[in-house]
């Protein structure tokens, strides 16, 4: 298993460079570009993407999140957008997830699990044998339209802890996670780190002040 000593801090949906910039500043680990999507908050063009992530260190990982299933769209989004990180937040193959460790064998591939119940340990376990890392989320992708992040809905943390133990790569961990409850989410489950999107923003705006709580709180758990 993974050393979860430091619980990472992934903060989602850059919108700008300002904002990367201060999710950096206050001690986030990685950020999140969110790609259309079905649904949710948080989209950019991938042009945007590639003009944040240039001003980014090179040794911070850049996640792109995609709802895109077929390897083909999902290598055409990373050329564009210049991430070193694929979360790829919809169900797909693991024969999907070895095309694009065949064409790009320095990505790191993230697979998003939705936890519904139980039945999210055997998704998780399989998944992991084909990902870098899994991060668990609580959307819902089989709604008619389809909610794959971004509810800012929190799933049974049993469920979660239950997947880590089960599962040989590292957890992130999202969901409606905000600076008064992280604390209790990383007792809970010991992820190999948080990952956060509305929970930190004003207004839609990233809220400097929530930033800077989120990663004291995360920071002060033994």
């Amino acid at each position: 298993m993974a050393d979860t000593t430091r619980t990472r801090i992934k903060i989602c949906c850059m919108a700008s460079i300002a904002e990367a910039a201060l999710a950096l500043d206050a001690g986030a680990d990685a950020l999140g570009f969110v790609m259309r999507m079905p649904s949710g908050p948080g989209p950019i063009a991938e042009s945007l993407a590639r003009e944040i992530i240039a001003t980014v260190p090179r040794d911070v990982p850049t996640f792109m999140l995609t709802s895109e299933i077929e390897a083909d769209a999902i290598l055409a989004q990373l050329e564009a957008t210049g991430a070193n990180t694929v979360q790829i937040v919809d169900y797909v193959t693991p024969v999907t997830r070895q095309r694009l460790r065949d064409a790009m064998p320095e990505l790191r591939i993230v697979q998003v699990v939705h936890v519904t119940g139980p039945e999210s340990v055997d998704e998780a376990r399989m998944a992991a044998a084909t990902s870098d890392m899994i991060l668990l989320d609580s959307g819902n992708p089989t709604a008619k339209i389809k909610e794959l992040g971004g509810t800012g809905r929190v799933h049974d943390w049993t469920v979660s802890k239950s997947i880590r133990e089960a599962i040989d790569v590292p957890l992130w961990l999202a969901g409606g996670l905000r600076p008064d409850n992280v604390r209790e989410a990383v007792v809970a489950v010991r992820p190999y780190g948080v990952d956060v999107c509305s929970g930190l923003r004003t207004e839609g705006a990233l809220d400097r002040e929530k930033v800077r709580a989120f990663v004291g709180a995360v920071r002060d758990t033994a």
